[in-house]
């Protein structure tokens, strides 16, 4: 498959995305060029919807592309850096495009290809604007966490990335899905951003807990949308969101609580364990 000047036109239809409907021509002049890294990027968004994104044709950019079209997991995959890359791409969107047009349905390629299920949920997140642009921002950071992951733990896998896809098809029974979906994208783009060090971040904190002079637990505040914290003690590690709070910072996540004010700390570490008293350390 080589990437010829056909014109290929965006088969989105005119109520997911119609500011695509005049994309320009795919693979004009050949892969690996601006006007086909333009022409991807119109298919398979990076950015934010915002102006906010990779550069096109960068490293981080195509690393973002390989992970919204699942040619990251791919074992014989060519090299990022390649034209047989920009090759394998453009067959992988031509072939979901043209999919698309037989079905009617939108191309799968702006989704994990693991997420895209029967239900509309899909074709809810692709109408509203910012529900797309979270999917958008949730591929960017995927991806950069991904890279990062490569060189320093914790490891970060496609089922791992995706394991929140229980929680979305949950919210197909929610009264409230388009907050259900809202919320669980704000939540994994939050997280990946604090286990990864992506956002900026006070600490780590030290605190000696249940009575031990000396510090036995870490706890580092992100600055994400929402607040974030991880906190480490006894070799495990608890990801929480800020919830609201008269006073102090408090802190909840699946199986601990953490709840910080004047220097101290009230703890809980475990599903139904008692709290533990804390106090900050030099």
């Amino acid at each position: 498959m080589n990437c010829s000047p056909l014109i290929l036109f965006v088969v989105l239809v005119a109520w997911v995305h119609p500011a695509l409907a005049e994309a320009e021509p795919a693979g004009q002049g050949g892969c690996c060029t601006p006007a086909w890294y333009r022409s991807i990027e119109n298919r398979a968004p990076t950015g934010d919807g915002q102006g906010h994104g990779p550069d096109l044709g960068s490293a981080e950019w195509r690393s973002v592309v390989a992970h919204r079209i699942g040619l990251r997991d791919q074992a014989d995959g060519p090299r990022q850096d390649s034209e047989d890359w920009c090759r394998r791409v453009d067959q992988i969107v031509r072939e979901a495009e043209e999919s698309a047009k037989r079905s009617g349905k939108a191309p799968a390629v702006l989704f994990p290809r693991n997420l895209i299920k029967a239900g509309g949920m899909e074709a809810m997140i692709h109408a509203d604007p910012e529900l797309s642009a979270l999917d958008r921002e949730l591929a960017m950071v995927a991806a950069i966490a991904a890279e990062k992951a490569v060189d320093a733990p914790p490891p970060l896998t496609q089922a791992e990335q995706w394991g929140w896809g229980k929680d979305m098809d949950e919210c197909r029974e929610s009264a409230d899905q388009r907050g259900c979906v809202r919320k669980n994208y704000t939540l994994r783009i939050a997280e990946l951003q604090a286990r990864y060090r992506l956002a900026p971040f006070l600490g780590p904190y030290r605190f000696a807990c249940d009575g031990i002079s000396s510090p036995n637990m870490l706890a580092t505040f992100f600055k994400t949308d929402p607040p974030a914290l991880i906190v480490e003690y006894g070799g495990e590690t608890a990801f929480m969101i800020q919830q609201p709070s008269a006073s102090g910072a408090k802190y909840q996540g699946a199986n601990a609580a953490f709840w910080a004010h004047q220097g101290e700390a009230m703890v809980t570490w475990g599903q139904g364990q008692p709290s533990m008293r804390c106090q900050q350390t030099p």
